[in-house]
């Protein structure tokens, strides 16, 4: 029980790393069509990003790609990673 307890406060935690409209912002700036959410993505993101989410989208090529969007807290832009 305590390991579903621990389990849950960090799937809560991590939830809070994901910056929606950020992602959005950036895709769409870049041609991208489709964009799809899909949550945190560890390992992917510098160590000034706060926030690291995780997409599919459809690019300017028309094909699908998967990858991430990562982002700070404050004065920071997004940078794209595929």
């Amino acid at each position: 029980m305590k390991k579903i307890i621990v389990f849950g406060i960090i799937a809560i935690c991590l939830s809070g790393c994901v910056n929606k409209d950020d992602a959005d912002r950036a895709l769409k700036n870049q041609g991208f069509t489709n964009v799809k959410v899909t949550g945190y993505n560890f390992f992917t993101c510098g160590k000034g990003d706060f926030y690291h989410t995780g997409f599919t989208a459809v690019n300017p090529q028309g094909n699908t790609v998967e990858g991430t969007v990562c982002s700070g807290l404050l004065f920071k832009g997004a940078t794209v990673r595929w």
